[in-house]
């Protein structure tokens, strides 16, 4: 066997979304803060995530985390999260990844019935009630960052599709919130193709015509996702598509996604706080979110998200790159 890098993981998956969680292999990113370990990430080893997600050792919907010494010392451990889409900020179903994985390999002191676990991310600290049972963990509440209304009924030309109405909201990463029957679809698995086709349209075309910014961090400028919401939902019980760069849809309800659509509901005065609400994916899994307070970001006036959902863990591995390998950075079909 011969291998030039080796990376040793622990897989699992959030409401039917994976997190590739990665223990070893990478080392300690350069970089005082999590965010410039992420953006240090992307100029000199994003080689790595293609390798770890994309195909032939991931897969076109692939995602996951990499451990790091936390770079704050309030925090127990950092994370820069990876996935075929890009580095993201932060990721709601990932963290409840990283925190099951945490919990269930012995990476924290655990106790019963609740382990805090406070995570480091390029977004900002993020505190992660997991309930434990017999060393299990069953859940995890994950306190998110604050999240916030960056718009609300803008409207875009999108080609083949016409003018759309959306809401645009931040909640770890930018979301376009966008009612599916304008479309002319229902959020089906049986429309996934239409669904998914309409969601990259959307997406790029906000991103070509205004293109969000975050107030305190001007790296995070991009709209990578667009929830397409199901008519008749909302703000006890929602369902949604949520179509992802560069052309996939998440499995799980979406952590920040659904900390997004939080804010843009109490935005419009729909969502008290300490509600519970209720997002499901795609394929039928749930998250259970609640706003628990209310802040800012920069000027803007934003909410305290939480969000609840169940992780499982599949598996360990190691990772091989072998010097004569076709694909030393993996590709997508």
């Amino acid at each position: 066997m011969r291998s030039k890098r080796i990376f040793h993981t622990v897989e699992s998956h959030t409401e039917g979304m994976p997190t590739r969680v990665v223990t070893g292999g990478v080392g300690t990113l350069p970089g005082a803060t999590m965010e410039e370990r992420r953006q240090w990430f992307i100029a000199h080893s994003d080689h790595l995530r293609r390798l770890l997600m994309f195909e032939p050792r991931g897969h076109s919907a692939m995602s996951g985390a990499i451990l790091q010494p936390a770079t704050r010392p309030d925090a127990d451990w950092g994370v820069v999260y990876i996935e075929v889409s890009g580095c993201l900020p932060m990721c709601g179903h990932g963290t409840i990844g990283v925190a099951t994985v945490l919990v269930e390999t012995g990476m924290v002191e655990v106790t019963e019935p609740v382990t805090t676990i406070r995570l480091d991310t390029p977004a900002g600290l993020v505190v992660c009630e997991v309930a434990v049972r017999d060393g299990a963990a069953e859940a995890v509440t994950i306190r998110n960052v604050p999240a916030y209304t960056d718009r609300l009924d803008a409207k875009v030309d999108v080609p083949g599709w016409g003018a759309v109405t959306y809401d645009l909201a931040y909640g770890g990463n930018f979301y376009a919130i966008v009612d599916a029957g304008q479309l002319g679809l229902r959020v089906d698995v049986a429309q996934k193709d239409q669904l998914l086709a309409a969601g990259l349209a959307v997406m790029d075309a906000i991103n070509a015509a205004d293109a969000p910014v975050h107030p305190e961090n001007p790296e995070i400028n991009v709209c990578h996702h667009v929830q397409l919401v199901d008519p008749g939902s909302d703000a006890r019980h929602s369902r949604h598509a949520m179509a992802i760069h560069p052309g996939w849809f998440d499995r799980s309800p979406c952590g920040t996604g659904t900390s997004a659509r939080m804010a843009q509901l109490f935005t419009r005065g729909e969502l008290p706080l300490d509600t519970d609400f209720v997002n499901e994916s795609l394929i039928g899994s749930r998250f259970v979110g609640r706003l628990v307070g209310e802040s800012s970001v920069g000027n803007l006036p934003a909410v305290i998200p939480t969000v609840t959902g169940r992780a499982w863990l599949t598996g360990t591995a190691q990772y091989f790159l072998d010097p004569a390998d076709p694909f030393p950075e993996g590709f997508l079909l």
